[in-house]
Parts: structure tokens; sequence; C-alpha cells
């Protein structure tokens, strides 16, 4: 990954996160891929924003072409986003996004009826178009927010060449 070229990385919480956002990634456009990166597993959503700030805050303020998305599990807490989001410098903000599943991410296969990748990769193609049926799901609506943001900063990083649809 060229440092000095727009790059998006992915800390994902544990290995469910880790499916979703490899999912995701496989329908990234082709020549695209290399600017995204999933990161291995952090271990919990603590410790996400734990690496967050110990790793990541001085490497984000070094390379101004690096975004990140942390990938955590909200495990029902209607307060994990905000404490997440307080653990983001606020020069930062705009290249920092938070998502994750309202539960865990689990929940959502028997909702999708597919395997945690496949999900993930139509997260995608919603990210690429309208974001809508899934991404409106119960256990997803709440990134609401954050996913207009990433679509608005990250759409011409993954998606080469074509129109946003919003």
């Amino acid at each position: 990954m060229n440092k000095e070229r727009p790059h998006i990385l992915v800390l994902p919480e544990d290995d469910a996160n880790r499916q979703l956002a490899n999912g995701f990634h496989r329908r990234v456009d082709w020549d695209r891929q290399r600017r995204m990166q999933v990161l291995p597993v952090a271990g919990g959503w603590n410790e996400v924003l734990s690496l967050f700030v110990s790793d990541h805050i001085r490497l984000l303020e070094l390379w101004p072409s690096r975004f990140m998305v942390l990938l955590i599990d909200h495990d029902n807490d209607p307060q994990r986003l905000m404490r997440a989001l307080k653990k983001i410098p606020n020069h930062l903000r705009d290249r920092v996004f938070v998502l994750g599943v309202l539960s865990e991410p689990e929940d959502l296969k028997p909702a999708f009826q597919l395997p945690l990748d496949e999900i993930g990769a139509e997260l995608a193609e919603e990210c690429r178009g309208d974001a809508g049926e899934k991404w409106g799901h119960n256990l997803l609506k709440h990134n609401a927010s954050e996913l207009d943001r990433l679509r608005q900063q990250l759409f011409p990083i993954l998606f080469a060449g074509e129109a946003q649809a919003y």
C-alpha cells in the first residue's frame, strides 16, 4: 500500500468483524483493493480503541492520506459509539469512522441467511449504490451518520470511476 496515496485501514474487533470486512474488501474495485487493508483482529472493542490510541493516532498524523475504520460490536450498549468517538481526536475525526453491529455480527447471519463474508460483500454493494435494505436493518441502521460520512469521504478511494448514487 502506498502511504502517500489515499488508503484505508480497517481495525476489526474480532474474527466475525474481520469476516465482514474481508467480504466488503472483496467487492472493492480490483485496482483499488490495494488501497484498503484489513488489519489483524484486535481482540475486543476496548482493544480496538487502545490500539487506535497507542499506535494509529500517531500514524494518522504522519500520513494525511490515511483513513481508518474501527469495526466494533456494540453489544446492545447504546453508549458504545459515543465512548468510541471520544477516543478520536477532533483533528482526525474526518478520517476515522466507527461502524459495527448493534449486538454482534453473528446476529446478522440468521437475518440475512448468509455467511458473514457474504454479508460484508452485500454491504459493500449497498455502499456503492444507495445504502438501503441491509444497512437499514435494525442491527445496522444506527450506523447511518457514520456511513454517510464514510461514503462521502471514501467512495473515490474504493469505487473508481463510478458516480456516487447519493
